[in-house]
């Protein structure tokens, strides 16, 4: 509703009453109001609010102040103000001046925080406007053939600008790559000669080098191009932006002397890509481009000092200087550049022929897109300012940071509408808004209403006691030194106000709750929202806010005291929202939950761990066979750890009786006793948690006794098997070695004989 009206807002302040909402916060001051948002006003009538009110209620909208009451004479709301300071009418024609394509030029603010206001910028392209074009060409060896058509295409291009305008210049630059590792080959001879072969028209490595400045002669620009040679490198990427960011910022007339008034467009004419920010690093070079001229005798001398600068440095000095790009390229990289053109505001892309042929029809082209498409913007906006334009021609293009027109017609005009939004107090802050690539700018100075002006009486008001303890500031009291209170009427006795006011906080927390006034000492509550009052020592309490049922508070049966439910009788629950019964939490023997829970609103609530809708199971608690099983050992079979104190110890949890035999069911324990018997038995829960009626089998299945004599013999009988088994394995091993031993002995005894027979016949 608010944003239907913005343009009416300054006249028709309160035709989107109903629409506007005051969020307010701490409001001590009707500058406090003013601060809280754009639809807060202030009412300074004396005796608006009632004795102990805050006074915050004087901030609300103007609907809610004039509702409780609030005279319009007495409503304090700081409203926009517009100041047109220069407005000098649009031209219609170039005449050799300054011609004005934007109106207004400066514009003065005060604007309230949060509060929008709207004016309007006219534009309109003069007819016969000068263009200034600087060709520049990538000379890499790639190039050779679009080169010689270029020198050729000189009357070409002056004739295409002057059906234009008739104050056309053209300028010309050349760029190949950094001369470093691994863009160009450091190689002395190849530095004098970096093309392929014995190209004696070669000349040599450089980065960028500006050739021709702005010259209206058609003669000049083809002797100078004419001039020019082809060069090379290694790498196919360029370094096109090294010699744009040059172009860009050397802007004076001996070197490329773009003029004053003037639609600046470079023709970038390449068939290969570009180095950016960073690859410098491959070559060693660290240094940022710092965006300033570096030329000497027409030559970028930080070529191989400087990086590349990055598309947003170059973006912003090619908008900082209203220059205008035209991307002449072939069409292997059309779609490189088309993304390069979309980072660049007013640039365009044209596809080349192969040998450059079609320059001339593609800048006409790329010109008549540029001067048709109007983008206003900004710059240097400062914080918490905001800026939305809504442009008024036949062909708009939507959107809120810029202002877009396409197929504007020259001498058109056209118009903007320009909303400025401060969202924080400020004081003489400006701003620039223009169209991109002209000159002509409009610029905006800011202030901010932050600050109230009251009608107050001059002299002390009887309002602030009759004595004059104080004086009327917008409508409220400003005591004089030693005086508190909403009319000044309490006198602190040389207390210092840090202890009156100690003795409103409850441990140390904010004075009264915030929902009272601290008077004297004493809290003195505020009325709430519903029109009680907030009550307590320190109005902490208040009958507003209680649990609600069925959107009703307390369920429409009860009070709200203190933040809590008082029911009515025969209610129950945190929002009285249930009626006092038990019918749904009644067990079959007539109990209530089992004992194991209590019924609030007419179901059981059950203690940790046992299971709704009656409490009668508990999963997760620990197994009765095993907890009662001492228990039942003493009570049934007079034994185990409970033996000398079994009747204190288990007679009140549980009721036992003997039986010959358990009958067969779900909750049948079968469980290992102290003396490693085993007892069958039998739990069943009574009302309540640890109470159970035990039937115990008399019979307890007890193991046989071990046999002694047994055990003894047949350890006896183990020891000597085991004996006689050592000594037949002792017996074994000895004979082993023997018969060892013996085979040696057999086998000297041979070779013995053997060594006689050989000297027998051997005469030994």
């Amino acid at each position: 509703m608010v944003n239907c009206c913005i343009d009416l807002l300054i006249f028709f302040a309160g035709f989107c009453q109903q629409g506007e909402v005051c969020s307010k916060s701490v409001i001590e001051s009707c500058d406090d109001c003013i601060k809280s948002g754009p639809h807060c006003v202030w009412c300074q009538q004396l005796n608006f609010t009632k004795k102990g009110e805050q006074e915050a209620a004087r901030c609300d909208t103007k609907a809610q102040l004039i509702a409780r009451g609030c005279e319009m004479d007495n409503i304090i709301s700081p409203q926009n103000t517009i100041t047109i300071e220069k407005k000098d009418p649009l031209s219609t024609s170039f005449d050799q001046e300054e011609p004005v394509q934007l109106s207004p030029q400066k514009i003065n603010l005060i604007l309230r925080p949060g509060l929008p206001t709207t004016f309007s910028v006219s534009f309109r392209r003069v007819e016969g406007y000068p263009v200034d074009l600087y060709y520049l060409m990538d000379l890499s060896y790639s190039m050779k053939d679009d080169l010689a058509n270029v020198q050729g295409l000189g009357k070409e291009l002056f004739e295409a600008l002057n059906k234009i305008t008739k104050h056309a210049q053209i300028g010309f630059g050349a760029f190949v790559d950094k001369t470093v590792l691994p863009y160009t080959n450091t190689n002395k001879e190849k530095l004098q000669n970096p093309c392929d072969g014995n190209d004696q028209q070669c000349q040599a490595a450089f980065g960028y080098r500006h050739v021709l400045s702005m010259t209206s002669s058609e003669n000049e620009y083809k002797e100078k191009v004419a001039k020019q040679s082809i060069s090379g490198n290694l790498d196919s990427p360029e370094g096109s932006l090294d010699a744009m960011m040059q172009a860009a910022v050397c802007g004076v007339r001996d070197k490329v002397g773009w003029r004053n008034s003037s639609t600046r467009l470079i023709v970038l004419a390449t068939d290969a890509g570009f180095h950016m920010a960073g690859d410098g690093k491959l070559a060693g070079i660290l240094e940022p481009n710092d965006e300033q001229c570096h030329m000497e005798n027409s030559l970028y001398t930080k070529s191989s000092d400087m990086d590349y600068p990055s598309v947003g440095q170059l973006a912003m000095q090619l908008e900082k200087n209203n220059i205008q790009p035209i991307f002449a390229v072939t069409k292997t990289v059309e779609n490189v550049y088309k993304q390069l053109s979309s980072m660049i505001p007013k640039s365009e892309v044209g596809v080349l022929s192969s040998d450059s042929k079609n320059v001339v029809e593609l800048i006409v082209n790329a010109y008549s897109r540029l001067s048709s498409k109007v983008t206003v913007t900004h710059d240097n906006l400062p914080d918490n300012v905001r800026v939305f334009y809504t442009p008024i021609c036949d062909n708009s293009i939507k959107g809120n940071i810029r202002g877009v027109c396409e197929n504007v017609l020259v001498g058109k005009k056209i118009s903007f509408n320009v909303t400025v939004t401060a969202d924080s107090c400020m004081e003489n802050k400006a701003f620039i808004i223009r169209p991109l690539g002209i000159k002509d700018t409009l610029t905006v100075t800011l202030s901010t209403n932050c600050k109230c002006q009251c009608n107050d009486p001059v002299e002390s008001s009887s309002h602030c006691t009759e004595n004059g303890r104080g004086r009327v500031n917008c409508g409220i009291c400003k005591c004089n030194e030693g005086y508190v209170g909403q009319f000044c009427e309490c006198d602190r006795g040389g207390k210092d106000e840090r202890s009156l006011r100690a003795s409103c906080q409850r441990q140390n927390g904010t004075e009264c709750e915030g929902q009272g006034d601290c008077v004297c000492g004493r809290c003195l509550c505020h009325t709430s929202e519903s029109g009680k009052s907030y009550h307590g020592d320190y109005c902490e309490c208040d009958d507003d806010h209680c649990e609600k049922f069925q959107n009703q508070l307390c369920g429409g049966n009860g009070k709200c005291n203190c933040g809590k439910c008082e029911c009515n009788p025969g209610y129950d629950g945190s929002a009285c929202h249930c009626k006092k019964s038990e019918e749904s939490c009644l067990t079959i023997n007539n109990t209530v939950c089992y004992g194991r829970g209590t019924c609030k609103c007419n179901r059981c609530e059950c203690k940790e761990g046992y299971q709704r809708p009656l409490c009668q199971t508990c999963p997760s608690c620990p197994d009765p066979c095993q907890t009662k099983l001492n228990c039942i050992e003493c009570l049934g079979f007079d034994s185990g750890p409970f033996k000398k104190n079994c009747s204190l110890a288990c007679s009140k949890s549980l009721h036992h009786e003997m039986v010959d035999s358990i009958p067969k069911s779900s909750n049948e324990c079968h469980q290992k006793d102290s003396q490693g018997c085993w007892i069958n038995f039998k739990l069943d829960q009574l009302v309540g948690e640890d109470n159970y009626n035990a039937l115990i089998q008399k019979q307890r299945d007890c193991p046989e006794p071990p046999s002694v004599i047994a055990i003894i013999g047949g350890s006896i009988a183990s020891v000597a098997l085991i004996g006689i088994i050592l000594l037949m394995l002792i017996k074994l091993l000895l004979y082993m070695k023997d018969l060892k031993e013996f085979r040696k002995f057999e086998n000297e005894k041979k070779k013995s004989k053997w060594a006689e027979v050989r000297c027998f016949y051997y005469y030994c």
